[in-house]
């Protein structure tokens, strides 16, 4: 694998998705909770968050609180498109929707990137009250931790 560091795991990934407003930063976050300043982390979207008006700027607010709940905080994550990333130097790209999964393999088309695709539900697709929309975002959440444990292994502390 490219650009793989000493202790196996990338020296930059990149998560994508059709918005960057759910999937793709919570993935980011999680990779940041687990692995810290071991790797750069960063995500972007086909799009930057907004579909015709109907969604408002800024993170998804359910993504929000449930990452809150394992303490990282996406209140200030502010949704970019592939175009707005200021490095392009990744040595894995994880796209999470097909349509980010194409534009990933176009990102990579001429560079040393390893293109990965996990399908992951969207979340904003469930309806219902409050609660069943929390566990719709906690079931993708966590789905995408066990991913994240099982492609880049178990995170290890000092005397762990």
């Amino acid at each position: 694998m490219a650009g793989v560091t000493g202790a196996g795991l990338p020296g930059a990934v990149l998560f994508s998705c059709n918005l960057n407003r759910v999937r793709s930063p919570m993935a980011e976050g999680l990779m940041k909770l687990h692995f810290g300043g071991a790797v750069y982390v960063d995500s972007c979207g086909l799009h930057t968050g907004t579909r015709r008006d109907t969604v408002p700027p800024g993170p998804d607010p359910f993504a929000v609180a449930v990452m809150d709940e394992l303490g990282v905080d996406l209140a200030r994550h502010r949704p970019k498109n592939f175009n707005d990333l200021e490095d392009t130097s990744f040595d894995v790209v994880i796209s999470l929707t097909p349509e980010a999964h194409h534009r990933a393999g176009e990102l990579a088309r001429a560079r040393a990137i390893d293109v990965e695709y996990w399908p992951t539900l969207d979340p904003t697709l469930v309806s219902g009250q409050r609660e069943q929309m929390l566990t719709a975002y906690r079931d993708v959440r966590d789905a995408l931790e066990k991913r994240l444990r099982a492609r880049f292994g178990e995170v290890r502390t000092f005397g762990g």
